[in-house]
């Protein structure tokens, strides 16, 4: 408690006190006057007591307040002595820090300095250096730079060429291995018949009086069966029978039929011949759809359309290269079927492509464009599903249809595998001495029009072209890109039976005389 209340305290109970005192005086003048100042004394004795004892208790508060006073001056005391030493040590950190950075700074720029003035000692070598380079051998940077880029360049071309070559190895050999297994299989499980035929076809006569009537007078009767038939008719060339020639194999049959049952009847007259004619094409009509049901039927292709199948029929009177072209059809489907089920391909695709792949053959003295689009054409009009129209259009690789986006399937692959299986086979093709000798020179031509070659032979009745090059002009490297481009540029131009191997040859001989 503060000194100065406990007085004023101490002061106030002495006034009232002694006002007290006097008041007692005044109105106990009588006898309580003795009794009045006891009490008076009393209080103040009492008075005295509590103001001694507020004083104690002032000075304990006041000592104990001091004490904590103290104690917490020196607690800041000591936390600013603190934060003053940390300040001092950090102040001389930052110093030290400050005058190592100079020391940094001035150790890089004097590094700086120093690489570059080695840059330039450099610079000023190289210069010198170049400068005796180009005077020793006498080509100038950019000279140099072009050497040495065609030098890295063929470097890197044979180092491809290399990995090509051990690639398409490595590849040939485990494709190869592959596909002939399944080829094989497939050969084995299928061996159909063989035949070929020609543009012409032959009627025996019974005597040489037939010829005469055939004729008729002045050769009204071999017009009229001509006309009516579209064919022609040689009957002087061969004794003893009457060639019929014509491209179309369905005229031909019809004059075929018609012309023998003419020479069995005797009876030739024009209106006898026009009604022979209709007899035989009612016929060949009855043929046709027999064939293609026969055809459908023995491959289990089931739900194609009629006028479909008729197209399929037709394919009996037709010949590519002298090969027949239904049955190299029917043949290509068993094998496209069987492939399929060995690789897990669409086996119904593989079937209805390679059976329809040549149909549009069917038409082509009748539509423009090439076989392969107009039957992917058909296939579409028909509403056979896409991919059968994707394979039949993708068995040659120069097709475009319009709507039909070319697709490199599992199915359009086997289609054109079973295709040529069936064309290559010994014995399956034949063609004229004057269109085989024409695409023996075709070969050699596409051979002979790249750089390098030497000479080149057409061997193997066409199969095979072997080809001569310049030692000096082609490494043996790069006859691998030599064969390879050769092989596409054939595919691209010219148009053959089954495939053509590509043999490429470098030979380089050194010659000399011990005298």
């Amino acid at each position: 408690m503060n000194p100065g209340i406990v007085v004023a305290v101490a002061l106030a109970a002495l006034a009232v006190g002694g006002g007290l005192g006097y008041l007692l005086r005044e109105m106990f003048q009588s006898r309580k006057l003795q009794a009045a100042q006891k009490d008076a004394g009393k209080i103040v004795l009492d008075a005295r007591n509590e103001a001694i004892k507020l004083k104690e208790t002032a000075e304990a508060e006041i000592s104990a307040r001091e004490r904590e006073v103290a104690a917490e001056l020196r607690d800041r005391r000591a936390e600013l002595q603190r934060q003053e030493r940390r300040a001092v040590q950090k102040e001389e950190n930052l110093d030290r820090k400050i005058e190592q950075t100079e020391r940094r700074e001035q150790g890089l720029v004097n590094r700086e300095k120093a690489i570059d003035d080695r840059l330039a000692e450099v610079e000023a070598v190289k210069a010198q250096q170049r400068s005796k380079l180009e005077a020793v051998s006498g080509l100038t940077v950019e000279q140099a730079k072009v050497q040495m880029l065609a030098l890295i360049e063929t470097e890197v071309r044979n180092e491809a060429n290399r990995l090509v070559r051990r690639i398409e190895t490595q590849t040939r050999e485990e494709a190869d291995e592959r596909a002939r297994e399944i080829i094989t299989s497939a050969i084995e499980r299928l061996g159909g018949d063989v035949s070929s035929e020609t543009t012409t076809s032959a009627v025996p006569l019974p005597n040489d009086e037939m010829k005469g009537r055939l004729i008729g007078r002045e050769g009204r009767n071999i017009r009229a069966l001509e006309a009516a038939t579209g064919v022609d008719l040689v009957i002087d060339d061969t004794p003893g029978a009457i060639s019929i020639s014509c491209f179309d194999p369905v005229r031909r049959e019809v004059a075929r039929i018609a012309l023998t049952r003419l020479i069995q009847d005797g009876r030739i007259q024009p209106a006898r011949i026009e009604e022979e004619v209709k007899r035989a094409e009612k016929e060949v009509e009855n043929t046709i759809k027999q064939a293609g049901e026969q055809a459908v039927y023995e491959l289990g292709v089931q739900g194609l359309p009629a006028e479909l199948v008729k197209l399929i029929g037709r394919l009996k009177y037709r010949t590519s290269y002298g090969q027949n072209i239904l049955q190299h059809s029917v043949q290509a489907a068993q094998l496209a079927a069987l492939m399929a089920a060995e690789i897990g391909a669409d086996v119904k695709v593989c079937k209805l492509g390679a059976l329809l792949h040549d149909v549009g053959k069917a038409l082509t003295h009748e539509v423009e464009g090439a076989h392969h689009v107009i039957g992917a054409d058909l296939m579409l009009r028909f509403g056979l599903p896409k991919a059968v129209a994707q394979a039949v259009i993708g068995h040659h690789e120069d097709g475009h249809l319009e709507g039909l986006e070319r697709v490199e399937s599992a199915e359009t692959w086997i289609v054109a595998a079973a295709d040529a299986i069936t064309g290559a086979r010994p014995g399956a093709r034949r063609e004229s001495l004057e269109s085989y000798l024409k695409r023996l020179e075709a070969v050699e031509g596409v051979a002979n029009s790249f750089e390098g070659v030497e000479k080149s032979y057409a061997i193997q009745a066409g199969r095979e072209v072997r080809i001569m090059v310049k030692p000096e002009r082609i490494d043996d490297l790069g006859i691998v890109r030599l064969a390879r481009d050769i092989g596409k540029k054939i595919e691209e131009s010219l148009q053959y039976p089954g495939q053509i191997k590509v043999t490429v040859i470098r030979e380089t001989r050194a010659v000399d005389f011990a005298k």
